[in-house]
């Protein structure tokens, strides 16, 4: 029967629409009914009630229960004369209690009979009417009844329930929610008994509303899954594919659908193991019904049943499978079947998943499903081919983009990739590289999966690397050698799949390449095929349009790869040659061949491996090497290129195995390959100089012939000064990078001696480019020296001793014999005396050290031991002064060979002569001349300079040094040593030599001089004459003593400004990684070394204490401070504080602190090469890698030394600069502060971490108000502050382990304990203090010292005294605690913008000499700036650190409740002062009292603040986040004190005072008060905290409903009771159920009959009761499942609303009742603008829908809630899948707690 046709109480025609049959209940059970009011007896019949009722409260054990029941009983039957039942609501409020499953089965009974008697005495009209009041008792129960009492309720529900029919329909889930435990048990003697009673239930309504009632139970309901399957299974036909189910399962198939989800996804393998077999009887995968569902529903049932295989249970895995794959028993039905029905949902559901993972599961759980459905044959391969890629491409994403939450998804790849199928998955991968191929569809997708696969997830598989790596290999080359090179869209395809190669290659094993694997019987029966391509396909079963034609190849893989790889360079290189405009173009062009020259290294370097025998090749050596040479003598092709071709023709030369080999060892071959690597030996191109040089002398070795050396003079005997400039200076790069093994003056003599040639060349360009080879790139003399003595020492040249008489004299001598060629001789001997005059000091230095037996070169060895001259110690210039020049002067040729050899003997004897002789410069010019010839070479100077005129400078810069030396000197005397080291030659300064040290008067300064000599390093057209000018100011600034300053600080500043240019220059190199074109760069590490050699002269000169007096040298200072200290700390006191005379005056302070600046300069750079020289190593230069290698490590290790050399002379100053430094660059990189390089540069100037931290404690005491008058020290670095060094030895000491610790704990405590001496108030020292001192003490503690009673004392007190100290930072100003008002309150009283500055004056009066005490560090990185209010900084530091060190540092229990009380008292208890709101206090307050609680000892010090801040009236004016962050204080209190509830539950009574004064409106809202704290405590406790008090609570809950009528009260009853929903387990409130549902039922009762006049003080108890109601529906606990009807439309009429419905619960007829009345004019617009209309959350998860309404001023507001409730709860069951917002929940359960006013 119908909804629209069921006959309806008090209608008496069906046709005719009466009124609701609510209409004619009798109220809430308390007014007396119409037709009843004047009858006497009724009225008596009623006392007679209510006096039984009254008895109730008596009740204490279960016997007294009966006797209430009996007499019940016996009252109702006395008077059955009435159909009514009097005060029905408590009536039926008691029999639900009465049937609480705790009591025993006679109680149960007995109300049962009641229930009984009142059924028949009201009859189906009158239960009808009331079916809410008697069936919330009723419908639970049954669940519960044991088995002697269930008869009599399944007994009520058939005789009274059944026979109401349609009148069944709004209570029909609870209906079904009631009877369904009874399936529990199969073999129950009641299940065929509540089996018929589902049936005729079923029948009442119709067949389809009941299992859409049964799909609700489902959702809702997890315990009744199982029995609502249990039925199903049963009673749900099995259906046909094609058979229209909706007649019998209701309309909406996705309300079945996701009730058959859930079933699936539940915890018990039961309910899913059922669900799988519903599915499999009635709802197929091929059936009408999956078929006609949402894409969304088909996907959620899909997602849900696949789910199963995550529990790896088969009985679950076994029933999916054939779910998946159909009835059939054939393997290739399932397959077809499953590839017709399920395949495309499987594929599309696992794929959505990954792309759009679900908040709900980890993100691993498609990709695990996937791996999981792979074990079952059938289902995996089909699966893997559709799927796999897209599968990879979504970790791919999900990896890159960083979303992996914990779960190792990498993990999940790694075995996802070794569970797929190799053939499918490699069938799958090579398609993709195919499309990424095609012409004119670039996708380049699948060349990057596969490299991606093979970097994250590819690790040793033997059948991927020996079967289908190859082919794959194999496939990709053959496809790139079919290209069309001439489309230009080809090559950035090629790029692609080009660099995916290498990484394809570098996993094949060695040998894998030798042969195919076999194909497949059907792939055979096609015909063998020798082509890569067609092989690939038919092997992977790959169709394809247009297979490429097979062609006659060898069939060996190695073969393969070789042909295809050099067709490929061979292709590139000659689109290369064509030549093109386009630069992006030309760039992928050279891209292609660089990618494929490399991989033909590869494989060359495989070629033994791979081959037993010969490899024949079809291809011709000759035709490709001619091209590939042409193609490198391209301007366009990058040095990778080439690198990568030199190495692959040195491989393949002559090697016997290539058929047809080829020989390089040609002239036509070597000279393009030596003049393009000469190429990349010139200046701009230093990141491959070593490469190129490597790969020069490996054709030299190569080589049979002189080749190389041919080719290099060749390119040395240019005409034109510019192109043998570059010409010299690539073989000076060759020749400075050549190690002295091989011999280079051999190799490579004749280059050598046509570059010493220009050193005597007239004309000036050639000279300068000759003494720059010399000066950087010769780097040994003995190099040049081996083969020019070794043709010198010619055994041809002949000579015998003799003697000549010349007035009575006898000369000896030697005569030569016979002629020799002496051009050649004096050609040599020219050369000799240009590499002497050139060498000066270091070539004599060299010369008369080195041992010639040392020499490398056997020959010259020989020559000498022919000789039987040479003594064994002899040395060069013992071979080269005795056996040589004084033989050359000694000798004269025989009388009959003078005429011919005497012209060229003069020559030999000048020229030995000028080596011998050295040249002494005289002093002529008087003074006055001097100074015109300084002014004008001082000009010229600047002229060449920027005119770009290089030949001039070094002549005028020696010129120049020697006028300046002459002037200083004066006309009567000249400074000889100077002079003559000057003149030694053209070149010749050296930084080394000693500085000349006459006292002269002063020599005023040129006033261009400085600004020439700074011009002079930085212009950059002078690069190549950096060191003259290096050299010369080295030696001439040190000339100007009085003028020292003014010269040496703008020349330090330029320097420093070129050392952070090269430095830029070189980082800026690093940073680009390999390339295909060539990166530019000038910097070398020679330049370097010169600048840093100039910056340590220069920076010593700086710091001269006194005019004319020198910096001592290293080992002087050292040695001097070694005689005069004794011991560690004279050491310590000497080495490391160089402070200068102890009597130094304050005009000297001041003199020295001006100089500080070159110092600091010096350091800042010297500090940020050694920061930044640092080689990563997970650097990729490629070509660059050696000479970046070089430069980073000399240049370092250069900066290094010259800091050590600074230090050791000026220790304290060096390491302050050092510190600012580090303080600039945490200032800029807050990140970089604590791994900042700093600390080891520290480490490697100071001898030990005890003298690093006694340096930095020195400096900090001399800056300390107080300490600075006890040291007697000033700062010699005034501008650094005492508070950046206290942070640098903060995280300095935060380095050193335990044992470095200790030693330095007495110094630093030594600092600490003076500091506190003369600290009275806080000060920031005091703070900064603390931190080092916690951070030191930490490591102590972890070290076996603490065992030592005095150390632990020191740590303890001086601990315990600076704690307090900084805990006083609140009152260091005044008393009064405004100090601690945040920042917020600061503005509201000030009016402006940042905190009252008056703490930041007060600080400074502290000490007005005291520069830092405005400085304090941060804690947000390193920045020491004040921050206003000190106090924030301390208390946030007390909180993070201090608290939870006390228990490791203090120990004893009185310490630290000492150390705790002085925190509560100094910062706590001020905070909390004069608070409106109590609980909103700074986050920093409130993270010291949440870490004190955490101290077990400390109770006693924060429970007083606490409770007091608990108990304060105006703690629930403070916000919800304040009174989120205060509750783990309040469950802390509430576990430490077990009193404490007792005592607030204490404080809620019920009874009103008798005080006849009291104020009763103050009274009610003391008790609202302590509700609300009972209810704050709950909610700040975990799940089931309570258990145990719960009685307690919810008598006292039950007594103020009971006992108090307030409105404000009651509210708080209702909020308590929503708090213990949320905090304790539902079935722990079963018994609370009753007076709930009878309270609710009775206020919604009471707006029904009463509505409430707008701003009543009802409406905050109606809002109360909705709130909870509202959690009710988010929560679907079971328990109140049953009962949710009474109060809204919980079946799918919320929806689907049936014709002629009227609503029955109780929302939906407050919503039509008050929807009906008229809007007066204040309320509509409250309604209309300010109420939030419920409405499904975005999130699929439930949420409270009263979530943001606060208060109300109108029943009216309550209208959208009313209308809504019901199809919001359908909405939220129906998408959530029971999902709930706890977030939200707790969120508004705080903010209805705190109002925050």
């Amino acid at each position: 029967m119908s909804a629209a046709s069921s006959p309806r109480p008090g209608s008496t025609d069906p046709n005719k629409r009466g009124p609701p049959w609510y209409a004619l209940r009798g109220g809430d059970g308390t007014s007396t009914p119409p037709a009843y009011a004047s009858d006497p007896k009724y009225k008596k019949y009623t006392q007679q009630v209510e006096k039984c009722l009254n008895s109730f409260e008596s009740v204490h054990e279960w016997a007294d229960f009966i006797s209430f029941l009996k007499q019940l009983l016996k009252t109702l039957q006395s008077y059955q004369q009435f159909k009514e039942i009097p005060r029905k609501l408590v009536v039926a409020k008691r029999l639900s209690q009465c049937l609480n499953p705790a009591l025993p089965n006679g109680v149960h009974q007995r109300a049962l009979d009641v229930y009984s008697h009142v059924f028949a005495v009201l009859g189906s009209e009158g239960l009808q009417r009331d079916l809410a009041l008697w069936s919330s008792g009723l419908f639970p129960f049954f669940e519960y009844a044991s088995t002697a009492v269930k008869p009599t309720v399944l007994n009520l529900f058939d005789t009274h329930y059944l026979p109401l029919q349609s009148g069944l329909r709004p209570i029909m889930k609870s209906f079904i929610l009631a009877l369904l435990p009874g399936l529990e048990e199969e073999t129950g003697e009641y299940f065929d008994k509540v089996l018929a009673l589902l049936d005729r239930l079923a029948g009442t309504i119709s067949q389809s509303f009941f299992f859409q009632n049964i799909w609700l139970v489902m959702l809702t309901t997890p315990p009744a899954r199982g029995t609502a399957l249990t039925y199903l299974s049963r009673r749900l036909p099995p259906f046909k594919p094609d058979e229209d189910i909706t007649p019998i399962v209701g309309d909406d198939l996705g309300l079945m659908i996701r009730a058959f989800s859930v079933a699936l996804e539940d915890d018990d393998l039961l309910v899913r193991r059922a669900a799988l077999d519903t599915l499999l009887q009635s709802l197929r995968i091929d059936g009408v019904a999956v078929k006609k569902a949402q894409d969304d529903d088909r996907a959620i049932l899909m997602r849900a049943a696949t789910s199963v295989v995550l529990r790896r249970d088969l009985a679950l895995n076994r029933r999916l499978y054939a779910w998946l794959l159909g009835p059939s028993e054939s393997t290739q039905a399932q397959i077809e079947y499953y590839r017709l029905h399920s395949l495309e949902l499987l594929k599309s559901t696992l794929k959505d998943e990954m792309l759009n993972p679900s908040p709900d599961y980890s993100q691993s759980r498609p990709f695990k499903i996937f791996i999981s459905l792979l074990d079952k044959y059938e289902i995996g391969l089909p699966l893997t081919e559709v799927l796999v890629y897209d599968a990879f491409k979504c970790l791919q994403q999900i990896l890159q983009l960083g979303q992996d939450t914990g779960d190792d998804l990498s993990m999940t790849g790694s075995t996802l990739y070794e569970a797929v199928e190799p053939h499918a998955l490699w069938s799958r991968l090579l398609s993709a590289v195919l499309a990424d191929l095609k012409p004119g569809q670039y996708t380049r997708e699948g060349c990057a999966m596969v490299k991606y696969l093979l970097q994250s997830f590819h690790s040793h598989d033997e059948e991927i690397e020996t079967i289908h790596l190859p082919i794959v290999f194999n496939a990709i080359t053959g496809i790139l050698t079919a290209f069309d090179w001439d489309n230009p869209s080809s090559f950035p395809a090629a790029s692609d799949a080009l660099s995916l190669l290498p990484e394809i290659l570098k996993r094949i094993p060695h040998g894998a390449l030798r042969s195919r694997p076999a194909l497949s019987a059907q792939a055979q029966t096609l015909g063998a095929e020798t082509d890569a391509v067609v092989f690939a396909y038919k092997f992977y079963g790959i169709k394809s349009d247009t297979p490429p034609a097979g062609t006659d190849r060898s069939t060996a893989p190695f073969a393969i790869a070789i042909e295809d790889l050099v067709s490929l360079t061979f292709s590139s290189a000659t689109a290369l040659l064509k030549g093109d405009e386009d630069v992006a173009l030309s760039r992928s062009r050279r891209d292609v061949l660089l990618l494929s020259s490399s991989i033909l290294d590869s494989l060359a370097s495989r070629l033994d491996d791979e081959v037993d025998g010969n490899l024949v090749v079809s291809w011709d050596p000759d035709a490709w090497l001619s091209t590939m040479l042409e193609c490198l003598e391209q301007r366009n092709v990058a040095f990778v290129t080439v690198d990568r071709f030199i190495t692959v023709a040195t491989k393949l030369h002559q090697k016997a195995q290539l058929q047809p080999s080829f020989d390089l060892d040609k002239r036509s071959y070597i000279t393009p390959m030596v003049r393009v690597l000469l190429k990349y030996l010139r200046p701009s191109y230093s990141a491959y100089h070593m490469r190129a040089v490597n790969l020069i002398w490996l054709l030299e070795r190569l080589s049979k012939y002189p080749h190389v050396e041919a080719v290099i003079s060749q390119s040395l005997s240019v005409r034109r000064p510019t192109e043998l400039q570059d010409a010299c200076e690539a073989f000076g790069v060759l020749w400075r990078l050549t190690e002295d093994i091989a011999l280079p003056g051999v190799h490579l003599k004749v280059p050598m001696m046509t570059v010493l040639e220009t050193l005597r060349s007239d004309d000036p360009k050639l000279r300068r480019i000759g003494e720059t080879w010399m000066r950087c790139s010769l780097k040994s003399y003995l190099r040049v020296l081996d083969p020019i003595l070794f043709d010198l020492l010619d055994p041809a040249i002949r000579y015998a001793p003799s003697t000549t008489e010349l007035r009575g004299k006898q000369l000896q001598g030697f005569s030569y014999e016979r002629p020799f060629d002496q051009r050649y001789v004096n050609y040599l001997l020219e050369t000799l005396l240009s590499v002497a005059k050139f060498g000066g000091q270091g070539f004599s230095k060299v010369a008369r050290s080195t041992p010639i037996s040392r020499s490398i070169y056997s020959g010259l060895l020989q020559r000498l031991q022919s000789l039987n001259t040479a003594f064994p110690e002899a040395t060069y210039m013992d071979v080269i002064v005795s056996q040589l020049l004084m033989r050359i002067l000694q000798s004269e040729p025989k009388q009959s060979l003078l005429p011919t050899m005497q012209p060229f003997h003069i020559v030999s004897q000048n020229l030995a002569v000028d080596l011998l002789q050295p040249l002494v410069a005289r002093g002529d010019v008087d003074l006055v001349t001097l100074q015109s010839l300084e002014s004008a070479v001082v000009q010229k100077l600047y002229f060449c300079i920027h005119a770009g005129r290089l030949d001039l400078q070094n002549k005028l810069l020696h010129l120049l040094h020697s006028v300046i030396s002459s002037s200083i000197s004066g006309s009567e005397g000249r400074s000889h040593a100077a002079v003559a080291q000057l003149e030694r030659s053209t070149d010749g300064i050296s930084p080394q030599d000693g500085l000349p040290t006459t006292k002269k008067e002063a020599h005023a300064v040129h006033p261009l001089l400085v600004q020439t000599l700074v011009d002079g390093i930085s212009v950059h057209g002078n690069r190549s004459l950096l060191q003259h000018w290096l050299d010369f100011i080295m030696m001439t600034v040190p000339l100007f003593r009085e003028t020292l300053k003014a010269v040496v600080t703008p020349l330090s500043d330029c320097v420093c400004r070129q050392l952070r240019l090269a430095l830029t220059e070189i980082l800026d190199v690093s940073s680009s990684g390999p390339r295909s074109d060539d990166v530019v760069s000038y910097t070398t590490d020679a330049d370097f070394l010169m600048l840093l050699t100039a910056l340590e002269r220069l920076t010593l000169l700086s710091m001269t204490r006194v005019g004319g007096e020198e910096p001592q040298e290293e080992d002087q200072q050292t040695d001097k401070n070694v005689q005069e200290s004794g011991g560690l700390l004279g050491y310590v006191s000497n080495v490391f504080s160089s402070d200068g005379p102890s009597g130094a005056t304050d005009d000297s302070v001041l003199t020295r602190s001006s100089d500080y600046r070159c110092l600091h300069n010096a350091v800042r750079v010297l500090y940020a090469m050694w920061d930044k020289l640092v080689v990563s190593p997970d650097s990729d230069w490629g070509s660059q890698e050696e000479s970046l290698s070089l430069i980073y490590s000399r240049a370092r290790t250069r900066a290094k030394r010259v800091l050590e050399h600074l230090f050791r002379a000026h220790s304290t100053e060096v390491l302050e600069a050092v510190v600012d430094c580090w303080h600039d660059q945490a200032i800029t990189r807050p990140e970089s502060a604590e791994t900042s390089s700093a600390y080891d540069l520290v480490d490697v100037l100071t001898a030990s971490a005890q003298n690093a931290v006694h340096m930095l404690c020195e400096s900090i005491s001399c800056r300390t108000p107080g300490l600075s008058e006890r040291t007697r020290k000033t700062a010699v670095f005034p501008d650094l502050l005492d508070m950046t060094l206290f942070e640098f030895l903060e995280q300095y000491m935060k380095r050193l382990e335990g044992p470095l610790a200790l030693q330095v704990w007495n110094r630093f405590l030594q600092l600490v304990k003076d500091l506190l001496l003369t600290l009275r108030d806080f000060r920031p020292q005091a703070f900064a203090a603390l931190k080092c001192f916690t951070v030191l003490a930490d490591k102590v503690t972890q070290t076996t010292a603490l065992d030592d009673r005095r150390l632990r004392k020191d740590l303890q007190e001086t601990y315990g005294k600076l704690l307090d100290i900084c805990v006083m930072s609140g009152r260091s100003v005044e008393s009064g605690s405004w100090i601690r008002r945040s920042q917020r309150e600061a503005l509201a009283t000030n009016g402006r913008d940042s905190p009252t500055p008056a703490l930041r004056a007060a600080e400074m009066k502290v000490d007005e000499k005291n520069a830092s005490s405005t400085s304090l560090p941060l804690q947000d990185g390193g920045k020491s700036a004040y921050a206003g209010d000190v106090a924030q900084q301390v208390n946030s530091y007390v909180a993070s650190d201090a608290l939870p060190s006390l228990r490791k540092f203090l120990v004893d229990s009185d310490k630290i409740l000492a150390a705790c009380n002085q925190i509560v008292y100094n910062i706590v208890n001020p905070a909390l002062k004069g608070k409106a709101r109590p609980l909103d206090l700074e986050d920093d307050i409130v993270a010291i009292i949440r870490e004190m609680t955490r101290i077990s000892v400390a109770v006693r010090a924060w429970r007083t603040p606490v409770v007091e801040t608990l108990n304060d009236n105006r703690c629930f004016n403070s916000t919800a986040e304040a009174g989120e962050k205060w509750m783990p204080m309040v469950k802390s209190l509430f576990d430490t004190d077990k009193t404490a509830l007792p005592e607030l539950l204490g404080k809620i009574t019920t009874v009103p005072s008798a005080n006849i004064f009291t104020n009763r409106e103050y009274e009610m809202l003391l008790r609202s008060l302590n509700l609300r704290r009972l209810s704050y405590v709950i909610l700040s406790a975990e799940k089931n905290h309570f258990l145990a008090q719960l009685p307690s609570i919810q008598e006292k809950l039950v007594d103020t409903l009971r006992n108090v009528s307030a409105p404000i009260v009651q509210s708080e009853v209702y909020l308590c009771v929503r708090v213990l929903l949320c905090r304790l387990s539902p079935h722990n409130l079963s018994s609370f159920w009753p007076v709930i549902l009878t309270e609710m039922y009775r206020i919604f009762e009471q707006i029904l009959e009463n509505v409430p006049g707008d701003g009543s003080e009802e409406l905050g108890l109606i809002l109360s009761a909705c709130k909870l109601l509202d959690l009710l529906l988010v929560l679907q606990t079971e328990e109140f499942q049953i009962h949710q009807w009474i109060f809204i439309t919980d079946t799918v009429d919320a929806v689907y609303r049936p014709d002629d419905w009227f609503p029955e619960a109780l929302l939906d007829r407050l919503a039509e009742v008050i929807g009906a009345l008229p809007a007066t004019e204040s309320t509509a617009p409250r309604s209309a603008a300010q109420v939030h209309t419920p409405s499904m959350p975005t999130k699929p998860m439930r949420r409270p829908l009263l979530h943001s309404l606060r208060q109300i001023d109108s029943i009216r507001d309550l209208v959208p809630f009313f209308s809504t409730a019901s199809i919001s709860s359908y909405e939220s069951v129906y998408h959530s899948g029971g999902v709930v917002d706890w977030q939200a929940v707790e969120k508004g359960l705080l903010e209805d707690l705190f109002e925050g006013r």
